[in-house]
This record gives structure tokens, C-alpha cells and sequence, in this order.
């Protein structure tokens, strides 16, 4: 093996009960623990650079947090803090971490948790260091399973466009979309210690639903793998902007475990199982193939991209300002519109009250990791699955993986084609249509001058 080195852990960060659960437009509290949510993290070591890469189970870091947390890294590790990649695993069962108008109640447990997390990730930075070791890497692509994963946007016949539209509703007409059912796998072997596995897949972790903290199906393909390989597992999500888990049309056996949500998706703690284990199936038929290559160097890059908002027509604001004042005062049922209908107009008004002053641009932070020629590129919200298709076909890589959430949230990332059709994202979307593009050509620059 060469001087390459990887070390790997696991930190727990239950919250404690009572606490805000971010994820829904509806406020939930922490009932109870499912099961266990944790910060993960890779420590790399080649040619004398050092640097660290970190999954953590919640919903979404703001920027602003997520600067913390390379900051204490730093002040605990003494790696500098632009060699961290921070990704959220988009969990939707896991703490709030910032103040919001859904939630009127006491913030301190919210600040609390936010100081414990940031402490969190510092410790498993520490420990993931600790345990570095010789390593080599292998790669390969494994195709998901059926009934896992679909795109969650649908044409109905009436011409509309509609995200998660009811079960068996006779109106939808056809899927707005193609999946990529890629899974991205590399493994790292060890001298004298475990294995350590990297799933990266295209998917909303948000099969579980309710006010119980859980880990989701990342937690299950962990837990899964651990069980079956005795190798520890780090999971960076992919682009999942528009997919998620529901079978519009169920067959034989899809309802088995899980039950219909209020916002018409199929979820249960029985899906995340059936989700996580299915992925972990998925990565079994690779793991003893993979392709082996050298690591002669790593390193992380930066690049920032130009993008306008998608600010308001001055007529809709009345409306908007009316719709988010209901909501924030606990009177959805004012509003003409229930399950997924009511989440994309009160999201629509949320984003139109944030953008009547301001700002005409955003400015958006990617993230490229190399790992000799295979590459991370951190998106810092939820792009569409198209987005990591066209990032995936940079020619000159052994691998690339698109990771969502990494570096911040500046929420979703539609294509084009979206705003004409419209639905949940793209009018929630802070962004006017072609960001997508913008990203992806900002993406192959980053991997032009990751080569360089």
C-alpha cells in the first residue's frame, strides 16, 4: 500500500426529547428515539494533506453552522478548516437547528443542540484522526432495486403539475422525469482494521415520518452493512431533489409496513427499514468487485457561481403575505388547499415574503474532493436528479459523486423544464429557472480545475 490513510467514526447526537423536528411545514416535537442519529466521518491522509469528510443524520446545516464546525475541527484537529466536507444526510426526523417562524416555542433546547452538535463533530473528527490506518480504494457502481425509489413529480390530465400526488389518484397522467438508479460505492481496505464502505445514492431520506428521532434509511444501510460485512458505512446523499419514495400506482405487497402520510407519501419506520436494507443489497453485489486504484493525492476545492433569485411579481404579494401570515399563526385550515397542495402554497408564500425586498443574485459555494481520480462534488442544497446525471458525465474521472446538502442548504435546485411545469419545488425555489444549469456548468469547471 502506499502512504494513503483512512480512519473512520461514529459519534451518537440524540437529542433530548422535546426538541423541535425540522422537515415538514407542520411543527413536530421529539417524542421519543427510534433510532440512533450520528455524525460519521472520514479522516484522509496522502503525501503529508490531511483532511476530513462528514456525514451528519439531520435534516439540513445552514451555512453559517456548518462554518462553526470547520472552525472547532480546526481549533481540535489542527486541520484547517477549508479541508472539511460537511454533508447532512437530509434526514427528516432529526433536530431543528435554527430558529423558525413554525416553531413558537422556548429556542434554547434548539441553541443548546446546535453548541452539542458543532462539539459533536469536532469529537468525531478526533477520533476519525486517532484511527487512521494504511488503505487502499476500490470503487464500482451498483444499479438500485425496484420499488425503492421514484421521481415524486407527476403530470396529471388536467394539465397541472403536482408533487406527490394522492395514491392511485385517477388523474395523474405520467412521471415528469428520469431516475438514476446508480448507486455509487467505494471501499476502503485496512491494514489491521475494518473496512469502511461510501453509499452514495439519489433519494429523500424521508420515508419515516412522525415525531420519533430517527436516522432514516441511511441508519438502516448502516446498520445493514455493519451486520453482514462488519464494515463501517458512511452515506453522502446524492442528487434527490425530486425523488422520493412513493409508488403513485402500489402493486402486490407495497403497502406491506407502511401507511400513506399526511402529505400523500408512503412512510413508515418499516419503509425507512425496507429502503436502507434494499440499498445495503445493492452494494453487496459490488463490494467484492470493486476496481482498485491508487491514491497518489487528495484535496479539496471551492468554486462560487452567480445565480438570480427568483423574486416575487409585486400583484401575488397580498396573497402570499395573507397565506404565510395563517400559517405562521397555526390557521392552515384557512388556506384552500390540503396535503401536498397546501405544502407547496404556503412554501411558495414563504419564498415570496423572503425575496418582495431582495436580494437579484445569490451566491452559491460548490465543493470538489478528489480521492486520487475519483471526485466529491458538494451542491449546497437539493439539486434534481438530472443535475448529478449531466455532473456524472465529466469525462476523465474513474468516478464522480454528486453529494446533496454539503457546505449549506440554499434549498432546492430545479431544471428549467420545472418552472414551466411547475409543482412543489420549483415554486418553493428561491432560484429562477436555468440555476440548475448554472450548477452543472460550475461543476465541470470545478472538475477541470480539480485536474489541473
Amino acid at each position: 500500500m502506499s502512504d494513503f490513510k483512512v480512519g473512520y467514526a461514529s459519534v451518537n447526537i440524540n437529542p433530548e426529547l422535546g426538541i423541535g423536528i425540522f422537515g415538514y411545514y407542520v411543527p413536530r416535537f421529539a417524542e421519543g428515539i427510534l433510532d440512533d442519529i450520528t455524525a460519521n466521518a472520514l479522516a484522509l491522509e496522502c503525501n503529508g494533506r490531511r483532511l476530513f469528510m462528514i456525514s451528519v443524520d439531520t435534516c439540513t446545516i445552514p451555512s453559517s453552522i456548518l462554518a462553526k464546525m470547520a472552525e472547532r475541527v480546526e481549533e481540535k484537529t489542527g486541520i484547517p478548516a477549508e479541508n472539511v466536507y460537511i454533508c447532512a444526510t437530509h434526514t427528516h426526523t432529526a433536530p431543528l437547528l435554527f430558529q423558525t417562524a413554525m416553531f413558537d416555542a422556548d429556542m434554547e433546547p434548539v441553541m443548546k443542540y446546535r453548541e452539542f452538535l458543532i462539539e459533536k463533530v469536532a469529537e468525531v473528527c478526533v477520533l476519525a484522526l486517532a484511527d487512521l490506518a494504511p488503505a487502499r480504494m476500490g470503487y464500482a457502481v451498483g444499479r438500485g432495486p425496484d420499488r425503492i425509489a421514484y421521481v415524486r413529480r407527476y403530470k396529471m390530465k388536467d394539465g397541472s403539475t403536482m408533487t406527490c400526488p394522492p395514491i392511485n389518484d385517477p388523474n395523474i397522467d405520467h412521471a415528469l422525469g428520469e431516475l438514476d438508479m446508480r448507486v455509487n460505492v467505494l471501499r476502503f481496505d485496512r491494514e489491521g482494521k475494518e473496512s469502511i464502505v461510501v453509499l452514495n445514492f439519489g433519494l429523500h431520506a424521508d420515508t419515516v415520518n412522525g415525531s420519533l428521532i430517527s436516522a432514516d434509511w441511511p441508519g438502516w444501510a448502516r446498520k445493514t452493512l455493519r451486520d453482514a460485512l462488519g464494515v463501517n458505512t458512511i452515506v453522502f446523499a446524492g442528487a434527490e431533489g425530486d425523488v422520493g419514495s412513493t409508488n403513485v400506482h402500489p402493486g402486490p405487497g407495497d403497502m406491506n409496513d407502511t401507511e400513506i402520510s399526511f402529505d400523500n407519501e408512503m412512510k413508515s419506520p418499516g419503509m425507512a427499514r425496507f429502503v436502507g436494507r434494499a440499498l445495503a443489497g445493492t452494494v453487496l453485489t459490488v463490494y467484492d468487485k470493486v476496481a482498485y486504484t491508487d491514491v497518489d493525492d487528495i484535496a479539496i476545492f471551492r468554486k462560487s457561481i452567480q445565480v438570480p433569485s427568483n423574486r416575487p411579481n409585486p400583484e401575488d404579494m397580498p396573497r402570499a403575505k395573507e397565506y404565510k401570515r395563517l400559517h405562521d399563526s397555526g390557521r392552515d385550515d384557512l388556506i384552500p388547499y390540503t396535503a401536498m397542495e397546501l405544502t407547496t402554497v404556503v412554501a411558495e408564500a414563504v419564498r415570496m415574503c423572503r425575496l418582495e425586498n431582495g436580494p437579484d443574485l445569490f451566491t452559491l459555494n460548490l465543493t470538489g474532493l478528489k480521492i486520487g481520480n475519483v471526485a466529491f462534488v458538494g451542491i449546497p442544497g437539493e439539486p434534481f436528479t438530472d443535475i448529478g446525471v449531466e455532473i456524472k458525465k465529466k469525462e476523465g474521472w474513474d468516478l464522480i459523486f454528486p453529494t446533496a446538502l454539503t457546505g449549506g442548504d440554499g434549498g432546492y435546485y430545479p431544471m428549467r423544464s420545472a418552472y414551466d411545469e411547475g409543482g412543489y419545488e420549483a415554486r418553493s425555489s428561491v432560484y429562477k429557472a436555468g440555476v440548475a444549469e448554472l450548477i452543472i456548468e460550475g461543476a465541470h469547471a470545478l472538475l477541470d480545475d480539480m485536474k489541473k
